[in-house]
């Protein structure tokens, strides 16, 4: 059984209209909510993100509304998202938020230039199903490094590498196919 929609959030410098995030809502079979953090919603000019536990929080919230609007039980929904987005809501998930999966769209696994600032003390409470596109040449998560920490995550893992940095920049349709088919056999 396919999974019931997809919540997505976008990175720290984006907001719901990100491309890869439209490519997706314009592209797959289940319903997507494409959402942005508080913080985006304060009206115009570039605003710092607000610390994690917001973010979390803004996730949690967004389960529960889009469960009631699409009248199905949140454990049937995907979350996830491009870079903060995806890392928010999987420590949402590790937190134990019910998800049927997680959708990790360029994982920020360490702040650029800093890879000694792993983000994965998560990883472990991380029981769903993932799904992981990450760019070759992302500075953030290059495969040498991912390789090293993903088996750390405790649900089953799908990757798909693409040619491209942290933004994924024309392969919107790969990732579209890619996300489809992955949504379809959770």
């Amino acid at each position: 059984m396919s999974a019931a929609g997809l919540i997505l959030f976008h990175g720290a410098g984006g907001d719901r209209d990100h491309a890869t995030l439209l490519a997706l809502d314009e592209s797959l079979d289940v319903p997507v909510a494409r959402v942005n953090f508080p913080y985006r919603d304060k009206g115009p000019g570039r605003r710092p993100p607000d610390r994690m536990p917001r973010l979390i929080e803004a996730i949690v919230d967004a389960g529960r509304h889009w469960s009631a609007e699409w009248g199905v039980d949140q454990r049937e929904l995907v979350f996830g998202g491009r870079s903060m987005g995806g890392r928010a809501a999987s420590m949402a998930i590790a937190e134990g938020l019910q998800a049927k999966g997680l959708l990790l769209l360029s994982y920020p696994l360490h702040p650029q230039g800093k890879p000694d600032k792993l983000r994965i003390d998560h990883f472990d409470q991380v029981r769903c199903p993932t799904l992981l596109i990450q760019g070759t040449r992302d500075p953030m998560g290059r495969p040498e490094e991912m390789a090293r920490h993903l088996p750390a995550l405790g649900g089953p893992l799908q990757e798909s590498w693409i040619d491209a940095n942290h933004d994924p920049k024309g392969h919107d349709e790969h990732i579209a196919t890619t996300v489809n088919d992955w949504l379809a056999q959770l």
